[in-house]
């Protein structure tokens, strides 16, 4: 029985990156932390651990993205977490964690002070921030496109975003339920031996994956007529 084994943690494409040190995600969570202006923290994050880093690949960035949405607190703190326990464990959870709020902590401190001396003398301050949070907002939509070009792969996906949509903005409901209720529709959706779906979105967009090639063990009687007899 052989010893070595490919740990489970790694995606697809990343398992020949030798794993960070625990001092290496805590340094690119700070930075990530420092640099991260106006709220567009998801794009960073995904600039960061899939375009630089290259410590998980867009579908399970996704994938991690959509439990922490799910779950209470930041998107950015929920991330941290995740990555940081799948590179390293809990010591890189708490490494993740420390490294991308204590830029934000000790900057806010500071912003907090600032606002209250200058709030009153004008709408200088108001008009920075108005800009960053339009500069956040495009920065949202540029990754919301990128990974919907490449995680949205059939129309009945499209589906499911408009009926996400339309139950957080029209009928006001809660992201919790939204997210129990569409995320349920499309278990049963894609469930194994479902509805067929065809169908393929941006497919003169991007690049076709490669099929996988089959899993498990091979049956060794090529030929047909071999009997539980014949010579191995």
């Amino acid at each position: 029985m052989s010893d070595v084994s490919a740990p489970a943690c790694e995606p697809e494409g990343t398992a020949s990156l030798p794993p960070p040190s625990v001092l290496g995600i805590f340094l690119v969570f700070l930075s990530i932390g420092a640099t991260s202006f106006g709220g567009g923290v998801v794009a960073y994050l995904r600039s960061s651990l899939v375009g630089r880093q290259r410590w998980v690949d867009d579908e399970t960035f996704l994938e991690l993205l959509s439990i922490c949405q799910s779950l209470p607190g930041l998107n950015a703190s929920n991330m941290a977490i995740l990555v940081g326990d799948r590179l390293r464990g809990t010591a890189g959870a708490a490494a993740a964690l420390v490294g991308i709020c204590l830029p934000g902590g000790l900057m806010m401190v500071v912003a907090a002070i600032a606002y209250g001396a200058t709030h009153s003398r004008g709408n200088v301050v108001d008009g920075m921030l108005h800009g960053v949070s339009a500069a956040a907002v495009g920065m949202v939509l540029a990754v919301s496109v990128q990974l919907g070009l490449k995680t949205l792969t059939r129309y009945a996906d499209l589906v499911f975003v408009a009926l996400t949509i339309i139950g957080v903005e029209v009928l006001k409901q809660s992201v919790l339920v939204v997210l129990a209720v569409v995320g349920a529709m499309a278990i049963f959706w894609y469930r194994p031996g479902g509805a067929p779906h065809k169908g393929d979105l941006f497919a003169g967009l991007l690049p076709a994956k490669a099929p996988r090639p089959p899993q498990g063990p091979q049956s060794s009687d090529d030929g047909k007529g071999g009997g539980p007899g014949g010579a191995a």
